[in-house]
Parts: structure tokens; sequence; C-alpha cells
């Protein structure tokens, strides 16, 4: 059974209450596409995290840096898995910021 939730990209935040916060998109999901979704956020925190530490490292350039890698990954499957169970409204802002390569795929990775 799918239930309504709100998604808050900036701070990983997911309600099913409209009005209780801030939230960017609308999705419809079950509990089990729910807890890995929380499971994403969960690790771009921890990520985050780790990319604190690797910035106060100056010789570490972004681009040869695989805490962001898995950072960008994450947040990929993060929007993958959004636009797959979003309302219209979120796809179509999915689209047009253009961050999936193409269509996601059930366990929320572009093709």
């Amino acid at each position: 059974m799918k239930n309504t939730y709100y998604i808050y990209l900036a701070n990983g935040q997911i309600s099913q209450d409209r009005e209780s916060s801030e939230w960017n998109f609308k999705i419809e999901a079950t509990d089990e596409e729910i807890t890995q979704l929380r499971e994403y956020f969960d690790q771009n925190y921890s990520t985050e995290i780790e990319n604190f530490y690797r910035a106060h490292v100056p010789y570490v350039q972004y681009h040869y840096d695989r805490e962001n890698d898995a950072y960008d990954e994450t947040i990929q499957r993060i929007y993958g898995m959004i636009y797959e169970l979003g309302d219209e409204e979120a796809k179509n802002h999915i689209e047009s910021m253009g961050i999936l390569h193409s269509k996601p795929t059930t366990d929320g990775f572009s093709q």
C-alpha cells in the first residue's frame, strides 16, 4: 500500500504531513520504498561528514575524491527514486534540472 510523503531535500526530511514543514517533492511510496529513500539520505549524510574532513586536505581535488563520487552517486539515486515515485510536478522539475541522464530504473539508478 502506498502513502503520500513530502520530501525536503535540504535536510533529507520525509514527512506525511504537508503542513508540518517545508517540502520540495510529493511522492507516493510503500514502506519499503521510504525505507530505501531514508537509507540513501542517511548514506549521504555520512558521506558529507567524510567530505568535511577531506575538504581540509588541500592536495585532493574534487574530481579525484571517492567521497564526492559516492555522494554524487547517492544523490542520483535519491533523485531517481523521487522521479519514479513523484507526482507530475516532481517529475517535471527533475527533468528540467537535467540531473538524471536517462529515465531511472526501479532501484533509483539512471541507465
